[in-house]
């Protein structure tokens, strides 16, 4: 069996997202769904409003009277975040685990996926608004090919590495190039699987610009840009690092200066902080 068979194979026996994480990605990528709709959706979920319900009373809020439905809960946390919660809760029991192949500690993986999806936010709301619970999510989702790759990895991580310090390999083309598919790859197959919308599949795909002019797409740019700037802030850095091509073009296309990099990074301590207060993340 081939490693391209043994990857299909682990994908379709990978545990799916939970069902109501899948439901609200869907609709969250729909144009027709309201956030009513989605509160509607998340206040049938037992496990969801229970721990929805523990976040709004927690120490966090310090309320007089506890929150008793996802109602109570939209008004005090607002529906945006509502929304947000139940994907990182959901994303956490996928990423929150050691990964031996890319080198990373337990928690590690999944701060890199919530990191990169708050800076995407955060870049999607300056330029994207109406897209930016989509690019939120797409981000949030962006690496989930590597929970497959993961133990290829702990047996092609030496050969992947002399490509890319004496032939100049990017860490995807390496990753590519050793095992015969590559992690975006992998991550937009499980996507389709999972039935996620194309745009969701299209970003998790490109999400490193291995195809450069998928770069004028805005959306995946967005992402592109805040993996880059989640990395560069060394966040959730494992054997690939920074071992990945920068275009700077994207920069210029998206009219983000060094100002808005600037307030980009500061936002984000404060949104990361607010996060870990919320999900009780040591």
């Amino acid at each position: 069996m081939t490693a391209i068979q043994i990857l299909i194979k682990d994908i379709k026996n990978l545990r799916p997202m939970p069902v109501i994480a899948s439901q609200i990605i869907e609709m969250v990528d729909s144009s027709s769904a309201s956030m009513q709709d989605i509160a509607k959706v998340i206040q049938y979920d037992p496990a969801l409003t229970a721990t929805l319900l523990r976040t709004c009373n927690s120490a966090f809020f310090g309320l007089a009277n506890p929150v008793e439905s996802i109602r109570d809960a939209v008004s005090i946390l607002g529906i945006d975040q509502v929304v947000e919660l139940a994907l990182l809760n959901a994303s956490a029991q996928t990423f929150n685990r050691p990964w031996k192949g890319y080198k990373l500690h337990e928690g590690a993986m999944w701060r890199h996926a919530v990191s990169s999806a708050l800076i995407a936010k955060d870049i999607a709301r300056k330029i994207a608004p109406k897209s930016s619970h989509s690019i939120f999510t797409a981000a949030l989702l962006k690496d989930i090919g590597k929970t497959v790759m993961d133990k290829f990895l702990q047996i092609s991580s030496d050969k992947i590495q002399v490509l890319i310090d004496e032939s100049g390999y990017s860490f995807i083309e390496a990753e590519k190039k050793v095992i015969g598919t590559d992690h975006a790859e992998i991550g937009a197959m499980i996507a389709k699987i999972w039935k996620f919308s194309p745009k969701m599949v299209k970003i998790i795909r490109y999400h490193h610009l291995s195809d450069v002019t998928m770069g004028k797409e805005r959306d995946i740019a967005i992402v592109y840009l805040a993996d880059c700037i989640s990395m560069m802030m060394g966040l959730g850095l494992g054997v690939d690092g920074l071992a990945y091509r920068f275009h700077d073009s994207i920069i210029r296309d998206l009219s983000i200066t060094p100002d808005d990099i600037s307030e980009i990074i500061a936002d984000f301590t404060l949104n990361m902080q607010k996060v870990e207060a919320l999900l009780h993340v040591v």
